[in-house]
């Protein structure tokens, strides 16, 4: 048996897509507070951007420089690990 699918007025989209601009909140933690799925909020989030209904503010300058250092992070977490699966895996051999 199938499931019925959900009509959303525009007046709804409206606001939902308001919601995940003016909070600073993610799409999916929106999403999941109204019930909805992540994917159908972020559609209409992208197609509000390409009506020009809203445009996201450019980064200030310590917004860029907290990215730069998370990004710097990730990569520093990505080399140890793969350094710690080389390790785990000469260990195992070794064990053997």
């Amino acid at each position: 048996m199938g499931s019925t699918r959900r009509k959303f007025t525009p007046a709804y989209k409206a606001e939902a897509v308001e919601l995940v601009i003016n909070s600073g909140r993610p799409v999916a933690e929106i999403a999941r507070d109204l019930g909805i799925n992540e994917g159908t909020l972020g559609s209409w989030v992208k197609m509000a951007k390409k009506r020009g209904e809203f445009t996201e503010k450019p980064l200030d300058i310590d917004e860029r420089a907290e990215l730069k250092e998370l990004r710097d992070e990730v990569r520093r977490l990505k080399m140890e690990r793969e350094v710690l699966k080389k390790a785990a895996a000469w260990f195992a051999k070794e064990s053997m």
